[in-house]
C-alpha cells in the first residue's frame, strides 16, 4: 500500500522524486506559515491597540516598503552566489528577530512601536529571500522536465502556508494569545534552517561579478530585458495591478472581522485563511497540468472573478458567506500569480532568471505598500465597504485589458515551447 501510494505521488507530482525539493517544500511550508501567522497577528494587535484604520494601512505600507527596495538587488545576488546560502543567512536573521519578538511579547512589552519595528524587519527579510526562493526552485529538481510541476507545487506551498498560518494563528489568538503565535514562528524558522542545511545542490556557474558598477549594469540589463519582451512586461504589469487593488481588502480584514462581521481574533484568522483554501485548490489544479499553453487565458479570466468576488465580499454581512466568497477570490488571485510564475519561469533565459524573478517578486509585492496605505486611507474616509467595492471594479477593468494581450501571449508561448532559443522579434517591440 505504501509503495503504491508513493508511486502514484511520483507519477502525478514528479517533482517530489527529488530529495532536495522535498526538503525545500517541507521546510519552507512550515517557515512561511509562521511568517504569515506573524503578519496576521501583528495586524490584529495593532488594530486592537489603536482602533485606527489609517495606522493599520501604515503598518502594511512600512511592512512591504523594504521589499520594494531590496528585491531587485536580491535578484542580482541570486544570479551571482549560492541561493541556498543566501536563504540560510536570511533564516538565521529571521530566527533571531522572531525569538526577540516572542520574548518581548511574553514580557508584555510588545506595544505599537515594537510591533511596527518588527513588521518592518520582516519586510527587509522578505525583500532578501522572496526572489531567491522563486529562483532556487529550478535547482531543487533533478530532472528539468519536472520544473513545471515544481513551480506549481511551490505556488501550492505558498498558498498552503497562507492557509495554515492564519488558521492556526486565529486559533492561538483566541485560545492562548499572540505570544504563542510568535513562538510558533520562531520554531518554524529553526526547522526551515535545518532543511536548507540538509539540501545538497549542484554548484551553478556564476554570471555576475561583485563590483558595484557591474551590479547597477546587471540591474539595468534585467529591467531592459523585461521592458523589451512585451509578453513578460504584460504579465508583470497585470501582477502589479493585482497587487495594488486585488489584495487591498486583506489590509482591511481586522475592520471586517471586528466592526462589520462583529467577530474576534478567530474571525480574523478565518478571513485570512479562507482565501488560501481557494489558493491551494487552484495550485493543485496547476500542479496536474502538463502544458503551459492555455495558462494565459486563465490569467485573463481570474481578475474578473476577483472583481465580482470583492464586490460581493464588501456587501456580505454573514461570516459564512464572506468566507465562501474569499475562497473564490483567493483562488483567482493565486492563479494569476501561479500562472505568471509558470509562464515566466519556463521561458526565461537561465542567466537572467534571478533578476527576472526578483522583478517578478517585485511586481507581486512591490505595490503592496501603496495598496495597504491607500486602502487604509480610503477606508478612513469612505469606509471599508466602499473601498473594497472600488477595488472590485478596477479588477474587472484589468481583466478586459489583459484579454486584449492574449493573441501576442499565445503566439509567444507557442514559439518558445517549440524553439527554446533566443526570443524572436515577434515577441518584442
Amino acid at each position: 500500500m505504501k509503495g503504491w501510494l508513493k508511486n502514484n505521488i511520483y507519477l502525478h507530482l514528479p517533482a517530489f522524486q527529488s530529495r532536495n525539493f522535498r526538503l525545500f517544500f517541507g521546510g519552507q511550508t512550515l517557515s512561511l506559515s509562521g511568517t504569515f501567522m506573524t503578519q496576521v497577528t501583528i495586524s490584529w494587535l495593532i488594530y486592537t491597540q489603536t482602533g485606527s484604520a489609517w495606522l493599520l494601512g501604515l503598518n502594511g505600507f512600512l511592512q512591504f516598503l523594504p521589499t520594494l527596495v531590496l528585491a531587485p538587488f536580491s535578484g542580482v545576488l541570486s544570479d551571482r552566489w549560492s541561493k541556498r546560502d543566501l536563504l540560510i543567512v536570511v533564516q538565521v536573521l529571521g530566527t533571531v528577530a522572531s525569538l526577540t519578538l516572542t520574548t518581548l511579547s511574553f514580557l508584555g512589552l510588545a506595544n505599537f512601536w515594537v510591533l511596527m519595528i518588527f513588521s518592518i524587519w520582516g519586510g527587509l527579510l522578505k525583500g532578501l529571500d522572496m526572489p531567491v526562493r522563486y529562483a532556487i526552485v529550478i535547482e531543487t529538481v533533478d530532472n528539468r522536465d519536472h520544473l513545471n510541476n515544481a513551480i506549481a507545487l511551490y505556488s501550492a506551498m505558498l498558498s498552503s502556508s497562507m492557509l495554515i498560518g492564519p488558521a492556526i494563528g486565529g486559533f492561538l489568538l483566541a485560545k492562548l494569545g499572540a505570544n504563542y503565535c510568535f513562538l510558533y514562528d520562531s520554531l518554524s524558522y529553526v526547522v526551515a534552517l535545518l532543511t536548507l542545511i540538509s539540501m545538497r545542490l549542484r554548484p551553478t556557474p556564476s554570471h555576475i561579478s561583485t563590483s558595484g558598477s557591474n551590479t547597477w549594469q546587471k540591474l539595468q540589463e534585467g529591467f531592459s530585458y523585461i521592458y523589451n519582451v512585451v509578453p513578460i512586461r504584460a504579465i508583470l504589469l497585470l501582477l502589479a495591478l493585482n497587487g495594488l487593488v486585488g489584495t487591498a481588502h486583506m489590509a482591511l480584514f481586522p475592520i471586517f472581522a471586528s466592526d462589520i462581521l462583529k467577530g474576534g481574533g478567530d474571525t480574523m484568522g478565518f478571513l485570512s485563511a479562507a482565501g488560501s483554501v481557494g489558493s491551494v485548490i487552484g495550485c493543485l489544479y496547476l500542479s496536474l497540468r502538463q502544458r503551459v499553453l492555455g495558462l494565459e487565458k486563465l490569467m485573463a479570466l481570474c481578475p474578473a472573478i476577483s472583481g465580482i468576488g470583492l464586490i460581493a465580499f464588501a456587501l456580505s454581512r454573514q461570516v459564512w458567506l464572506s468566507l465562501l466568497i474569499l475562497v473564490a477570490v483567493g483562488g483567482a488571485g493565486m492563479l494569476i500569480v501561479s500562472c505568471g510564475n509558470t509562464i515566466v519561469q519556463t521561458l526565461v533565459e537561465d542567466d537572467k532568471r534571478g533578476r527576472v524573478m526578483s522583478l517578478y517578486s517585485l511586481s507581486i509585492i512591490g505595490t503592496l505598500p501603496l495598496s495597504s496605505l491607500l486602502a487604509g486611507s480610503l477606508a478612513q474616509y469612505i469606509g471599508a465597504t466602499n473601498t473594497v467595492i472600488g477595488s472590485g471594479i478596477i479588477c474587472l477593468l484589468e481583466s478586459i485589458w489583459f484579454a486584449r494581450q492574449l493573441p501576442l501571449l499565445t503566439s509567444w508561448i507557442k514559439m518558445k515551447t517549440n524553439l527554446p532559443n533566443d526570443l524572436s522579434e515577434a515577441a518584442t517591440s
